[in-house]
């Protein structure tokens, strides 16, 4: 499945406007779902505060930062050194 993101999304091997623009949309809202998970530690769901507990619209952003880890996990890029 990569291989294939890597050839839909790519000239000469760069990755073109259009998979970084995807890219960092899913990398700003991984960044959203885990601080708000760091609010939820303290007690606080910005998420249900803003949009209603259950409502369309918080299932909907937990929606899209699902697909957002899911997207970062498949497209990841291993630097193949070992930490």
């Amino acid at each position: 499945m990569i291989k294939v993101l890597e050839k839909v999304g790519s000239e000469n091997g760069q990755p073109n406007t259009h998979m970084k623009a995807i890219g960092m949309i899913a990398f700003i809202l991984l960044a959203i779902g885990g601080l708000n998970w760091l609010l939820v530690g303290f007690g606080f769901n910005l998420v249900d505060y803003l949009f209603g507990v259950g409502s369309a619209l918080s299932r909907i952003v937990y929606i899209l930062v699902g697909l957002s880890a899911l997207w970062e996990i498949f497209t990841y890029k291993w630097s193949g050194s070992a930490a």
